[in-house]
């Protein structure tokens, strides 16, 4: 069962979520893994407001168990503002997939630009 954590950022600015995935204190080995993080509107929608990958700004940190969520403040400043949700999900080399983290993620919009 995914973890709840729900997230705030602003419009324009460089966000980073980093994390440690463990269990009882012993990190993942995230060796072999991907990992995905969608935002939408809303779950069934088909408008992604951020689509991230390992390959394009999710970095895993294999035998330490880490995970970097990193948005550019330019990828930042052209989502759009307002109340989303989110999901990010690891998938194993064996092809499991499970996921971490689900909750709103809430883009405030920049006042100065």
């Amino acid at each position: 069962m995914a973890a709840t954590y729900n997230i705030s950022a602003y419009q324009g600015d460089t966000f980073t979520l980093q994390f440690t995935v463990d269990t009882d204190g012993t990190p993942w080995n995230l060796t072999g893994y991907t990992a995905a993080m969608q935002v939408k509107p809303f779950a069934t929608s088909t408008t992604k407001i951020l689509d991230l990958t390992s390959s394009s700004g999710i970095t895993l940190g294999g035998v330490a168990g880490t995970v970097t969520v990193s948005v550019s403040a330019a990828t930042m400043a052209a989502a759009t503002a307002g109340r989303h949700v989110y999901d990010l999900k690891l998938t194993s080399g064996g092809g499991v997939t499970t996921t971490l983290l689900a909750g709103q993620f809430i883009i405030l919009q920049e006042v100065t630009s």
